[in-house]
C-alpha cells in the first residue's frame, strides 16, 4: 500500500524524514509518495483532505479533525523557537498598519492574532519572502518563522515581539508550532505503523546527524550551513520523538485557546 506523505522543503522535515523516505529504517511494508510544498500550501490541503499523512501547522489542524489525527511523532514544539515580528528600525507601527504573515492557517498568524488582537491589516506571502517585503517598504512589519529568525538582525531588521515568548511566560509550556498527521479512515493499526516508522526515522537522524546531509542540502533553498544546523537545532528535538505529556498538554491548551470543543478526539 502506498500512501501519500506532505511535508515541506525545510530542514527541520527533511532531516525528520530523510531516513524514512529513503529506506533506512525498516518501514514495516509501507511505502509512501512523498509531495513537497510550504507548510500553508499543506494546511489547505488538508482542508481538503487530499494527503494520507501531513505535516501542518496546529492551527490548521484545528480545522479538520473531522479528517486527521495527530500522530506522537514528528511535531515541531520547543522553547525559544516560536515566530518573530519584525520592523525596519524607523518604522512606527499603529493598528492600520500593513503586516506580511505567512499563512491564514499558521499557528504564527494565530498567535499575532492572541498577541496583537487590534492587527487586522494583513497580508498574507510565502514565508521566505516576508524579510525582503520589510526592507522594500511593501509591508510595514512581516510575522516570521522558520531560518529567518536567524538572519533577520543581520539584514537590519529590528524584533518587536517574539510571539513564542509570550506563549512560554503566558504557559509555562513549549509551544506547539507544526505536527503530523494521519486520515482517520485509515485502520487504527495502520495509523499506529505509520507513527512507529515516523519515530524510527527521527530516532535515526538524531543516532546519525550526518546521514540526512545531503537530503536536507538539497532542499534548502541555498541556506548556510550554520543556519540549517541551527534550524534543525531549533526545531527537532525529544518533542519531535514523542510529545510526551508536556508535549500533549500544550497541544490541548492551544486548542482550548482558540475555543475547541474536542468533539473528536485531537490522537491518533
Amino acid at each position: 500500500m502506498k500512501l501519500t506523505l506532505g511535508f515541506s522543503p525545510c530542514p527541520n522535515d527533511t532531516f525528520i524524514f530523510d531516513a524514512l523516505v529513503h529506506h533506512k529504517i525498516d518501514t514495516e511494508g509501507l511505502e509512501f509518495e512523498v509531495v513537497f510544498s510550504d507548510v500553508e500550501q499543506l494546511n489547505k490541503w488538508a482542508f481538503q483532505a487530499k494527503l494520507d499523512v501531513t505535516k501542518l501547522s496546529y492551527n490548521a489542524f484545528t480545522h479538520c479533525l473531522k479528517d486527521y489525527a495527530l500522530l506522537d511523532s514528528g511535531s515541531a514544539l520547543g522553547n525559544n523557537c516560536g515566530p518573530i515580528l519584525i520592523k525596519k528600525p524607523n518604522t512606527i507601527l499603529n493598528k492600520e498598519s500593513k503586516i506580511a504573515i505567512p499563512g491564514k492557517y499558521t499557528t504564527a498568524n494565530m498567535l499575532l492574532s492572541i498577541v496583537f488582537p487590534k492587527i487586522k491589516n494583513k497580508v498574507e506571502m510565502l514565508f521566505s519572502e516576508i524579510e525582503d517585503q520589510v526592507l522594500e517598504g511593501r509591508v510595514d512589519a512581516g510575522l516570521i518563522i522558520h531560518e529567518n529568525r536567524f538572519t533577520y538582525k543581520d539584514k537590519g531588521l529590528d524584533k518587536v515581539s517574539d510571539l513564542g515568548e509570550f506563549w512560554e511566560e503566558e504557559t509555562g509550556l513549549p509551544i506547539p508550532l507544526g505536527g503530523i498527521v494521519v486520515k482517520r479512515e485509515l485502520p487504527l493499526s495502520e495509523q499506529k505503523k505509520i507513527e512507529r516508522v515516523i519515530r524510527k526515522s527521527v530516532e535515526y537522524a538524531f543516532e546519525n546527524p550526518s546521514s540526512s546531509a545531503d537530503f536536507v542540502k538539497c532542499h534548502s533553498q541555498e541556506m548556510e550551513e550554520e543556519v540549517v544546523n541551527a534550524h534543525i537545532a531549533l526545531y527537532v528535538n525529544d518533542y519531535s520523538i514523542s510529545l510526551g505529556k508536556k508535549g500533549r498538554k500544550a497541544v490541548k491548551l492551544l486548542f482550548k485557546k482558540l475555543g475547541h470543543s474536542f468533539e473528536n478526539s485531537l490522537f491518533s
